[in-house]
């Protein structure tokens, strides 16, 4: 329907030599009470206060008969003073604010222009003018007038002002329409360049942008993708989504992602992307391998975030507000579930094997048991502690936190495969998640902090008080080969064979052999061996060694940051070395005496020789939800 005095954004990118995107925000009906403007602090997404409002270069505001006055009330406030009444030649009312945007983070969170292209984020660039956030906008994109940027296209979910434009074309600058302030900011933009695919899951329209320099086979991906999305929406029963876009950008080296309710924004480095030269790794079709296989995981994973997450919420996202944090114990299940159901859908769908889905299992349970501040803080805990500690860590980090990805994604492993065990396999976690978008998502209301507790509880008719207790109120370590063993699978720890393993699977467990470990982790690139992380309780740190000193020379010999791992890891077991390194500007020795090195790599085998109710529930888990389609585990 019309919009005729609409709040209205015309967002140009003026000056892509500068980095600066210049925005004018129209507000109609103003009338003559001061007006409060603010730009959130963080993206629904990413816990973390990012002060967006510190990109603001300059603002101005008037009305038809000349400037207003502007005042600041704190790091992202403003207020307005519109001229009084009896002091306006004109009777309309509306106001105009200008201001300009430095953009120069190329991430998925905030904004990012050159004369390459231009991306932003809605939180990092459009105001809100309070009192009226449940009003339509309307949003302008106005392409730049620099040469160097001509036949820029734009990409965006945002819905097309039909009423204006109504033949314009999908990937043209133009008009666009947004429900009220909150869906004004769900749909990133992307400017410039860029490739599309497309595809439909159901009768819904995909498409991905693709953004930088690359030669990504994006047929081979279209063909991928279609089958996982389509996994998810069976899981739910109902996509809720008329279109879906997925914006990419392709740098040298970068991962990351962020989820909207029509849309995501990912970066990915180009190896990442699969490739028609066979030499590269990505595997046939139906069996992605390698970089590959991590992208499709990481699409995998913000598209499930269209249900769980941007409509099934914590209640206190919905209650909350983005001016400051809003603390919850729930990101475990937003996040962790999702990790959980992002590489489920992958073999599930036919995209991996068994053996590649284990392979990834192996690496996320091998993450987990590598940091002993898994010891230290619950999973819940590191829900509700996100603002200050996931997102702010530091050198002692993996000795005082645990990842709620991670161990999240476990705990929801553990909860699917208890299910199954103690319903026989007649109820499972994808139960749940269907009640829980019946219960919530559809409805739109927002999840109680015990609300998956007690849901998971009443769908399957189990006690799941104990489990949820240890799960996400005790630092413990859960039963996960117990678990595995009803499936057919093995799994063992043993020690690492090198700063770079991340578990396996195996043919077959080899015997295992005592490992020298100092229990320091090198890093920060350079030349330099300088130390990021002791960790807590190993040989390192008892000799007196921290985190950013650099190494200088191990049992008399000089070492680098190219051989200093290797060297560590030859000491003997239990015979004491000398260790020089700077701290700050300082030399100091230590003396460090190496330990055997702890369990803490996963390794699985798929016993293949199984009883066959094991093998039987083994392709049950992994077998498609899409209906009339054969499963793909075995």
């Amino acid at each position: 329907m019309p919009i005729p005095s609409a709040i209205t954004y015309t967002v140009t990118p003026r000056r892509p030599e500068a980095h600066l995107f210049h925005v004018e925000l129209s507000i109609p009906d103003a009338g003559t009470d001061p007006l409060t403007l603010s730009l959130p602090a963080w993206i629904p997404g990413s816990y973390m206060i990012r002060d967006f409002a510190r990109n603001i270069v300059s603002m101005a505001a008037a009305d038809a008969d000349g400037p207003l006055s502007i005042e600041k009330l704190d790091k992202q406030t403003w207020r307005l003073l519109p001229r009084p009444a009896s002091d306006r030649a004109e009777t309309s009312g509306a106001l105009t604010l200008t201001y300009q945007l430095y953009a120069w983070e190329l991430t998925v969170r905030s904004a990012h222009l050159d004369r390459t292209h231009g991306y932003f984020n809605g939180p990092s660039l459009f105001l809100r003018v309070h009192g009226r956030d449940r009003e339509p906008c309307r949003v302008e994109l106005r392409a730049p007038s620099d040469a160097a940027c001509a036949g820029w296209r734009v990409a965006t979910s945002l819905a097309r002002d039909k009423q204006r434009q109504p033949d314009v074309g999908r990937w043209d600058f133009g008009s666009f329409i947004a429900d009220d302030y909150d869906d004004l900011i769900d749909h990133p933009v992307e400017m410039g360049h860029f490739d599309v695919l497309a595809y439909r899951v159901g009768e819904v329209p995909h498409w991905m942008a693709v953004s930088g320099k690359h030669h990504g086979d994006l047929v081979r991906l279209a063909a991928d993708l279609g089958p996982i999305c389509a996994e998810h929406a069976a899981l739910f029963g109902e996509l809720p989504a008329d279109r879906y876009l997925f914006l990419t950008q392709v740098v040298g080296n970068g991962y990351g992602g962020l989820e909207h309710r029509f849309s995501s924004s990912l970066l990915c480095s180009r190896d990442d992307l699969p490739s028609t030269d066979p030499r590269k790794g990505d595997g046939e079709l139906g069996r992605a391998s390698g970089d590959y296989r991590r992208f499709l995981g990481l699409c995998s994973h913000e598209y499930f975030h269209l249900w769980n997450v941007k409509r099934i919420r914590p209640a206190a996202f919905v209650d909350g507000g983005l001016e400051r944090e809003v603390h919850t114990r729930l990101l475990w299940a937003f996040e962790g579930i999702t990790s959980y159901y992002d590489d489920l859908a992958l073999v599930r769908s036919g995209r991996i094997d068994t053996t590649g889905y284990l392979e990834q299992l192996a690496e996320t349970v091998t993450k987990v048991q590598r940091n002993p501040g898994r010891l230290e803080q619950t999973v819940a805990e590191s829900s509700f502690d996100a603002w200050t500690k996931f997102y702010k860590q530091d050198e002692n980090a993996p000795n005082a936190i645990v990842s709620y990805y991670g161990k999240g994604a476990i705990t929801a492993l553990a909860l699917d495969l208890t299910i199954r065990r103690h319903t026989d396999g007649r109820a499972s976690l994808d139960e749940v998640m269907r009640a829980l978008w019946e219960t919530y998502g559809r409805p739109g209301v927002g999840v109680p902090e015990r609300g998956i507790e007690a849901l998971a509880a009443e769908v399957t008719g189990l006690d799941l008080g104990a489990f949820f207790e240890q799960a996400l109120d005790r630092a413990d370590d859960l039963d996960l080969a117990g678990l595995l063993a009803d499936l057919g699978i093995q799994m063992r720890l043993r020690p690492a064979r090198g700063p770079k393993d991340f578990g396996n699977v195996a043919d077959a467990f080899e015997p295992i052999a005592p490992v020298s470990d100092t229990g320091l982790r090198l890093g920060g690139g350079g030349a330099d061996a300088r130390v990021s992380v002791v960790l807590d309780g190993r040989p390192a740190q008892r000799a007196g060694l921290a985190g950013g000193d650099v190494l200088v020379a191990v049992d008399g010999l000089r070492v680098t940051a190219a051989d200093a791992d290797k060297r560590l890891r030859a000491l003997p077991i239990g015979r004491e070395v000398q260790v020089h390194a700077f701290r700050r500007d300082e030399l100091m020795t230590f003396r460090l005496a190496p330990a055997e090195a702890p369990a803490d790599v996963c390794e699985l085998r798929l016993v293949e020789d199984a009883p066959a109710p094991a093998l039987a529930r083994r392709r049950a888990w992994l077998a498609s939800v899409v209906a009339d389609k054969p499963g793909q585990g075995a």
